[in-house]
């Protein structure tokens, strides 16, 4: 009777310690992953290539997955539903995310790169300035920085969009259309502005110089940034170091993108020659650039709702 008691314990606390190891959380395996959405070429791109970013959390416990995203809409759906949890966008994906209810917070924000983005037509093109648009097929990702560019260039020339045919199309269809000639202009940022310019026969008809800062922008579920603030900081300080680095070697930089991507030097050379890489403090002008898109994606009824871009401060 006793062995078959010492038996039956015995056997109790295997299967105990087989479910409590079964059971334990990642946090308690040290086995975490943090997944992080990019696209090509933007600041989390070159923390991934840099390395830094992965062996600092790695020091923390963390695992980083990275995933590759075409343009910011994509992007923050993937936030929305889970599948990551950090991104970098521009700057009017935040703004639709919140308006269609998305629960995302501000984590960081990037320089402006309006430079390197604008509205691309052929060379020998008859259109010569934004007032010639008029009437002509203009292909860009809608929701994206680049509709919301589109909006304010057309602006600038007296126009609306109504007055132009707008062809709702990611990045690289539009180049497909561009490069056949079904649409007459392209409006999108680098490196796909300088990927048309030196191997599309495009000119930059205008840049985002004047038209919109074109920021990006890093964001999080309000949720998540909440419960991994050590984490967010650890992000973002490690962005920033790498856009430290970036500045100052950009032969290094070039190369090693040019790699990345599988893109030819002299476009990856253009599209890092022509901005300056940094992190900024959020303040107020920004909210209002934001804000200012946000009021705009309304009228426009490109968004469902009037919103308050300062309610996606993670202090909120």
């Amino acid at each position: 009777m006793r062995k078959s008691k010492l038996l039956a314990l015995s056997l109790i606390l295997i299967i105990g310690f087989l479910v409590s190891g079964c059971g334990t959380s990642s946090s308690d395996t040290g086995n975490k992953v943090i997944r992080i959405g990019y696209q090509k070429g933007d600041e989390f791109n070159i923390a991934q290539i840099r390395g830094n970013l992965a062996k600092a959390l790695k020091k923390q416990g963390y695992k980083v997955e990275w995933k590759e995203f075409q343009a910011g809409s994509a992007l923050l759906e993937a936030l929305r539903a889970g599948s990551i949890d950090y991104g970098r966008t521009g700057n009017t994906p935040p703004v639709v995310a919140q308006a269609s209810g998305t629960d995302i917070v501000y984590v960081g924000v990037g320089k402006s790169k309006n430079v390197g983005s604008g509205i691309v037509v052929k060379k020998n093109s008859s259109i010569t300035s934004l007032a010639d648009l008029k009437g002509k097929k203009i292909a860009f990702s809608k929701g994206s920085s680049s509709h919301y560019l589109v909006v304010k260039a057309l602006k600038k020339a007296g126009l609306t969009l109504n007055d132009v045919q707008p062809v709702y199309l990611q990045p690289a269809d539009a180049r497909i259309a561009f490069e056949k000639g079904s649409v007459d202009a392209w409006a999108v940022w680098d490196p796909f502005t300088a990927a048309a310019q030196i191997t599309g026969n495009a000119k930059m008809l205008v840049n985002g110089k004047g038209i919109t800062t074109d920021r990006d922008f890093f964001l999080a579920k309000r949720s998540f940034a909440k419960s991994h603030t050590k984490v967010t900081k650890t992000v973002m300080s490690q962005v920033s170091e790498a856009m430290d680095w970036a500045n100052s070697h950009h032969t290094e930089l070039i190369a090693k993108l040019a790699d990345a991507l599988k893109m030819d030097k002299d476009i990856v050379a253009m599209s890092v020659n022509r901005r300056t890489y940094g992190i900024d403090k959020m303040n107020s002008t920004i909210l209002d650039e934001q804000q200012s898109i946000a009021d705009q994606f309304y009228q426009l009824k490109i968004i469902p709702k009037k919103i308050n871009v300062r309610d996606a401060l993670l202090s909120n």
